[in-house]
């Protein structure tokens, strides 16, 4: 395909996979209004808490959407892929299960509350292995529905329990109901595409492929995920209460920061995994992340003086932080970008530095910092230097592999 007719495509695919990401997204970031107004300070500090560790949960269903992706590239049958989905939302169900307790003493919440948290993690699994079959066959169009129909039957149930005088854990069981109502619908959508460009014939045979393979892929985006959502829940159990709200809210601009981005990985993913595009691709989806990431910064400078009058005074102790938190976010969109790399070439130790990193940043939170502001300089110093360094050493072997072609 020439060279014109290819960017042509992926800026399509970007477009459409953005609309249906960016509604998702916009949809998860309403949510915080009525949550933080209608829970107040301190509830939404154990909302935000029960969130970020049904996202460690589900970092499962972001891997399999990958390996997924990357099969579908490789020729592997959508029915196996299927397949393997159910056996990994099995997998991450009984998870959940053992988990819900754990999670419940460590934040410090009801075990109803952590495990209307954790029961969404298995339901995202299934709707990830459908978005992996559209990913990996190029079809954004419909990727981007499901995308949006996920943001919505995430958040509307939820939006709808808050206004009903719900609290954290009864709102996320009702945003549980809707993601598996997206994952059905999703599946019954699938129906309509042919196998036909998946038929297992093309480099499917011989190679190792199963729920291992997902755990390779699971522990790359669980360094990933852990290094956004770690200072968060140690937010919860280190600091005071009002201040650990105030920084579940800080929080949101790095979630903002971090997922804005995601389309670009999402669309040129497919060609990371072809080993002919493989270091192009990589370099293309750096260049855009980051300059994203740096319009996302300059914008949270002014969009922070909007905080009083949007979600209250209450707020506004954070308000001159907001900057950093962005920051933090879109270093680790540009670690997504890198890592997303590595899952596509089956390069799954280059996460090793992440990991390394990660422990880097628990130590400093737990042992150094115990202010807000301490918080937040340490979360995003730390992701700034994690991605640095595994950026260099993902394009170095870039650059080695190219000049070995």
């Amino acid at each position: 395909m020439p060279t014109r007719a290819v960017a042509t495509s992926a800026v399509a695919g970007m477009t459409m996979v953005t609309i249906g990401s960016m509604t998702a997204n916009a949809l998860s970031y309403l949510l915080q209004l009525p949550a933080s107004r209608m829970l107040g300070v301190e509830g939404y500090g154990e909302f935000a808490s029960l969130l970020a560790a049904q996202l460690v949960l589900a970092v499962s269903a972001l891997a399999l959407q990958s390996v997924v992706a990357r099969e579908v590239v490789h020729g592997r049958s959508r029915e196996s892929l299927r397949a393997l989905g159910y056996r990994c939302a099995a997998v991450v169900a009984m998870l959940a299960v053992l988990l819900a307790p754990v999670v419940a003493f460590a934040l410090d919440t009801t075990v109803l509350a952590a495990t209307s948290a954790l029961v969404v993690a298995p339901l995202l699994v299934l709707l990830a292995a459908e978005q992996g079959l559209l990913q990996g066959s190029g079809q954004f169009g419909r990727l981007s529905v499901v995308l949006a129909s996920a943001g919505i039957g995430k958040v509307v149930p939820a939006v709808l329990a808050l206004l009903l005088g719900a609290g954290p854990g009864v709102t996320l069981a009702a945003s549980a109901l809707g993601t598996g109502i997206v994952a059905v619908a999703a599946r019954l959508l699938d129906r309509r595409v042919t196998d036909s460009a998946s038929d297992g014939s093309a480099g499917s045979v011989g190679v190792r492929f199963g729920v291992g393979t997902v755990l390779r892929a699971s522990q790359v985006q669980l360094a990933l995920i852990a290094l956004s959502s770690v200072d968060l829940m140690l937010a919860r159990v280190q600091l005071s209460s009002e201040a650990a709200g105030l920084y579940a809210l800080g929080a949101v601009a790095t979630k903002a920061a971090f997922w804005l981005p995601q389309a670009v990985g999402v669309v040129l993913y497919p060609r990371m995994a072809n080993p002919a595009h493989s270091a192009k691709a990589l370099r293309s989806a750096m260049a855009v992340v980051g300059g994203i990431g740096v319009v996302l910064v300059l914008g949270s400078v002014l969009a922070a003086s909007l905080i009083p009058v949007v979600i209250g005074d209450d707020y506004s102790a954070v308000q001159s932080y907001i900057w950093i938190f962005a920051l933090q976010g879109a270093c680790l969109a540009l670690l997504q970008s890198v890592l997303l790399w590595a899952i596509a070439g089956e390069r799954t130790r280059l996460a090793l530095l992440a990991w390394f990193g990660l422990a880097v940043e628990v130590v400093l939170l737990v042992f150094l910092a115990s202010t807000l502001a301490q918080f937040v300089v340490v979360a995003a110093s730390v992701a700034a230097a994690t991605t640095v360094v595994v950026s260099v050493a993902a394009l170095s072997r870039n650059n080695w592999l190219s000049r070995g072609n």
